[in-house]
């Protein structure tokens, strides 16, 4: 594992924000859903998740997530990938949301 600075930490922009929807993504390689989520003051983004296995379309809405919103844009399929949604892999490779336990406002930064 590589040593970073604290600066280097500071660069990331990790932040909250509430997922509003959820659709299928059937062009994808792996399995995955379109999430479209607010993150506040720097508005709603979208992005694509591998996360099938564990969660339905239906239990998502309105659970807050942790992204990181200051990658470049991605394409994906036919699809634009505007922030990179953070998760685990479980014992069996499947993605986890990193997910947060009490509300904060969207669009806020993890110190």
């Amino acid at each position: 594992m590589e040593t970073i600075s604290w600066n280097d930490f500071e660069k990331v922009e990790l932040r909250a924000g509430t997922i509003l929807e959820v659709l299928d993504f059937p062009e994808a390689r792996k399995p995955a859903y379109k999430l479209k989520v607010d993150f506040g003051p720097l508005g709603i983004k979208q992005s694509s998740a591998q996360i099938t296995k564990n969660y339905s379309k239906e239990e998502l809405p309105g659970r807050q997530i942790m992204g990181v919103v200051n990658f470049p844009k991605k394409q994906i399929a036919t699809f634009m990938s505007e922030f990179l949604v953070t998760g685990f892999s479980d014992e069996n490779g499947d993605i986890v949301l990193a997910t947060i336990d009490k509300p904060v406002p969207n669009g806020s930064k993890l110190v």
